[in-house]
């Protein structure tokens, strides 16, 4: 009786994509540096073009940093209804060929083509053909990584980037990340590789020379994940409706914020704004988290949990408000302020409904959040990017281009 069989992983990330798409929309700007963002006094880059790249310019960066570093930087305002159509146009591609697609941005997926529906023999082959037609029908190019397993692709598709692909095949991922620095690898963050580093850890046969006692006991549960990454192992599937966890949204003031007053007010608006994600998606949670950043970029978290989900604009209101009381007096001014709800539960009738005791309300009533949801997970923070009445961003750090998983774009 022979093993189980050896699943076939792509993982597709557009090159550069939101830049790219204004590359491609507005010919002047094809060969220049290209910032997808606005040179506000705290704007930030949400994308760079290949060109501003050479220059050292990076997604996340201030803006006032990238036009040091490139003067002939060309800033641009998103545009991300468009972005959300060309990600559509490039869904569409991917479920001609594999009904298990799992998105993780606007511009990247993971797909199973094990079960291939095109009846293609490998998966490099189909990565190919994949390739081509997103090249074709939307004129942007854009990279894979084909293994077998997510972790695995995810790592190859910025092997032979833009417009290329690279195959880790069977049996080798172990050898494929022993070189690799830690700080690459799709789920550890800085503070992650800074405390390997401290442990003498510095590359992935570092990594797997650790016992998994070892791991446990410095990174708790997340021990056994880097014991089997260094080892070239991932068994997590490919899935195509991921629940949504949270919702939220913050915002950059243009002048630090030294009044409490202000501070509140800053925190009631972020909470209305989830608040109306919330009822248009008909998902609704139980624990708030409030977040500030100081002028000096230190952050400060609270967090409750309330016994039954928020049924009310008002309850989240109230909530968050007290959540960041609790960091008054102020020790400095605060930059940036922000809420998230999450612990959703999905509802069939909104928590006025129920409240009304079942008399019909005025109030539209949203769509359900159904798979455009999970293909959508960025689009939110794409919101919370989009500029104040100053220009400035509404968020210290922006949605990159697979900015689900914090890391630079490639």
């Amino acid at each position: 009786m022979g093993g189980p069989e050896t699943r076939k992983i792509i993982h597709i990330d557009m090159d550069a994509f939101y830049a790219s798409v204004e590359q491609r929309d507005d010919p002047a700007l094809r060969g220049r540096p290209v910032a997808v963002g606005y040179a506000a006094k705290r704007g930030v880059v949400a994308a760079a073009s290949y060109e501003a790249r050479t220059f050292g310019v990076r997604s996340a960066m201030p803006s006032s940093t990238a036009l040091r570093k490139c003067s002939d930087l060309v800033f641009v305002p998103p545009r991300f209804e468009v972005y959300r159509a060309v990600s559509r146009q490039i869904r569409a591609i991917f479920t001609d060929y594999t009904t298990l697609v799992e998105p993780l941005s606007l511009d990247e997926a993971y797909l199973d083509v094990t079960d291939n529906l095109r009846g293609i023999p490998t998966a490099a082959a189909t990565a190919a053909e994949i390739r081509a037609r997103i090249f074709e029908e939307t004129h942007l190019t854009a990279s894979a990584g084909i293994s077998y397993n997510k972790f695995l692709a995810k790592l190859a598709s910025s092997r032979h980037k833009p417009y290329g692909q690279f195959v880790v095949p069977p049996g080798t991922g172990a050898a494929f990340v022993e070189a690799l620095p830690v700080a690459k690898f799709h789920g550890i963050g800085p503070v992650t590789a800074r405390k390997m580093h401290r442990l003498g850890i510095f590359v992935g046969a570092d990594l797997r020379r650790q016992s998994l006692t070892f791991l446990s006991r410095h990174f708790g549960k997340s021990g056994p994940w880097y014991h089997a990454i260094a080892n070239g192992e991932d068994d997590r599937p490919v899935v195509p409706d991921r629940p949504r966890k949270s919702s939220g949204s913050e915002t950059t003031f243009s002048d630090d914020l030294v009044d409490p007053a202000d501070v509140e007010a800053g925190v009631q608006t972020m909470a209305d704004e989830v608040w109306t994600w919330c009822e248009k998606a008909r998902t609704f949670g139980r624990t708030v988290t409030v977040k500030i950043k100081y002028a000096d970029f230190r952050q400060a978290t609270r967090s409750r949990t309330l016994p039954a989900i928020i049924t009310s604009q008002e309850a989240l209101r109230a909530t968050s408000v007290g959540l960041v009381r609790t960091v008054f007096p102020l020790a400095k001014g605060v930059r940036l302020v922000g809420v998230t709800l999450s612990g959703f539960e999905r509802l069939d009738r909104t928590p006025s409904d129920q409240l009304d005791l079942g008399l019909a309300s005025t109030r539209e009533r949203g769509k359900p959040a159904e798979l455009e949801e999970s293909w959508g997970c960025a689009e939110q923070r794409a919101g919370d990017y989009r500029p104040d009445a100053n220009g400035n961003p509404k968020s210290d750090w922006p949605p990159d281009e697979g900015g689900t998983d914090c890391g630079e774009p490639v």
